[in-house]
């Protein structure tokens, strides 16, 4: 051979390696990121080229997919849409859009993600057909629908978390809708179903468990601010605040006052327990201004407040503002003002006391199992952090269980169980229907479920309602389905 071949040998084998490598990198270490790009329709497109993986809850498809003679090949068809609507959501190539579990893990659903490489490789020698896995999720469809049907036609999201864990066991919000609809491959139908969903006032499409509007979180982020005063070590249960029946905020000509109108129970002064137990917002109004906004954020942190968690589905950060006045920190105190929150971050709340002061991150997915039944990719729970030293976590949570046996909280209680939990009525504004909460674990020395509920617009009751007899309730019936009662 002479030079100059050799040399044309070399230079066609170094470009036959830089395109090998290129293609590569694409194909393989790019691939997820590529897959998971806005902008590339081709895509969603692909993902219907196959049948599409099932989402499973408690072992039977909530989302499954079959043949279609349209150009798409396959329909994606939803069991109790409504119900599953804020887990599964829907994929439609007409809307050329995707949300839920069905966007989160679309690649593994299509079978086109970087881990199934081989198995698509395998398909393609053996000559079966593309096929996506299965997605098993947390979810437990028993408590799911205590909690859908607890929920009703009231306006609001329920959230259920095992403590030890951070499995999500239920995930539930209302008003819904139907994912059949927003599934189906007719061009006009499914534009109209989706540009009414879009229009109506109630915002049907939200997922108020995890996003939405953010809700005010009321009495119940009392938890926190007890919680940060705690860790402070200036203050015990027994501490004492004054007791007045109306207070200024400072710096302000502004009064507030308690619920009942009135002082916290007899006496000058009163213990944070007590007013933890009786939920009164002066004395925890002064506790925070004595805590301070810098270390009331910095407790609300470790519980996940501005921090966003991938469940796999994305939540909305819930809030505590980095610079307060002593004014707006008092109305902090009790949940006011412009600390706002969503189910899932109250739920964190009450797992991390119900978990010895141990938060795990919240997961909603257990495994991916391909058509062939083996494993190919499990999700571990992990821990988030320590929100709060043991010893003083247990004080906590003699407060929490005092709420509910003998507190403003006892529409939670359930017979032989002891529950640890706390009410909110947050207000909108002077006129506005109350945001109603509840959160709270149980049972108290054994916690198999955490839980939040929101009610907003009042319960339809406008300011007549409060989280004690709207919310609370519901709470009670999703640990009862879990703890089988």
């Amino acid at each position: 051979m002479t030079k100059e071949l050799r040399r044309l040998s070399l230079i066609l084998l170094a470009m036959f390696l830089a395109l090998f490598c290129s293609t590569s990198v694409i194909q393989v270490v790019q691939a997820d990121t590529l897959a998971q790009n806005p902008a590339n329709k081709r895509a969603l497109y692909d993902s219907f080229d196959v049948q599409r993986g099932s989402i499973i809850a408690s072992g039977s498809a909530i989302a499954s997919s079959v043949p279609s003679k349209d150009l798409y090949s396959w329909q994606r068809q939803y069991v109790d849409p409504q119900m599953w609507a804020p887990v599964t959501g829907y994929i439609n190539p007409v809307l050329q859009s995707s949300t839920g579990i069905e966007q989160a893990l679309n690649q593994q659903l299509s079978g086109t993600g970087s881990s199934q490489f081989l198995s698509r490789i395998e398909r393609l020698v053996t000559g079966q057909p593309a096929r996506g896995s299965n997605v098993v999720l947390s979810l437990d469809a028993k408590v799911q629908k205590a909690a859908y049907d607890a929920l009703g036609k009231l306006q609001g999201a329920v959230i259920a978390i095992e403590p030890k864990t951070g499995r999500i066991l239920a995930m539930v919000t209302t008003p819904s809708f139907d994912t059949n609809k927003l599934a189906s491959h007719d061009p006009n139908a499914v534009n109209a179903d989706y540009d009414k969903l879009l229009n109506t006032p109630t915002n049907p499409l939200y997922n108020r468990a995890i996003a939405g509007n953010l809700n005010p979180p009321g009495s119940t982020f009392k938890l926190v601010v007890v919680s940060a005063a705690l860790a402070s070590g200036r203050f015990t249960p027994a501490s004492t605040l004054p007791n007045p029946a109306r207070y200024t905020l400072p710096g302000t000509s502004t009064p507030i006052s308690n619920d009942t109108g009135g002082t916290c129970g007899p006496g000058k002064e009163v213990s944070i327990a007590d007013a933890l137990r009786l939920s009164c917002n002066i004395p925890m109004a002064q506790l925070a201004v004595k805590v301070g906004a810098q270390a009331i954020r910095e407790e609300a942190e470790k519980y996940g407040f501005n921090s966003t968690f991938e469940l796999p589905l994305a939540s909305t950060p819930s809030s505590y503002p980095r610079v307060l006045d002593d004014a707006q920190t008092a109305l902090t105190g009790f949940g006011q003002g412009k600390v706002t929150a969503t189910p899932l971050q109250m739920a964190m709340v009450s797992a991390g006391i119900a978990n010895g002061g141990v938060l795990m991150k919240p997961r909603m997915v257990d495994q991916v199992v391909a058509p062939d039944l083996s494993v190919q990719q499990r999700f571990d729970s992990e821990e988030y952090g320590r929100v709060l030293d043991e010893d003083l976590n247990r004080e906590l949570i003699q407060m929490m269980v005092a709420n509910v046996s003998r507190g403003v909280a006892t529409n939670a209680r359930i017979d032989g169980v002891d529950v640890g939990g706390k009410t909110g009525t947050a207000q909108n504004g002077d006129h506005a229907p109350f945001s109603l909460w509840f959160t709270g674990f149980a049972p108290a020395e054994d916690p198999q479920v955490a839980v939040a509920v929101v009610i907003e617009n009042g319960g339809g009751v406008g300011q007549s309602g409060s989280g004690n007899t709207i919310a609370a309730p519901i709470a009670r019936k999703v640990m009862e389905a879990v703890l089988g009662k």
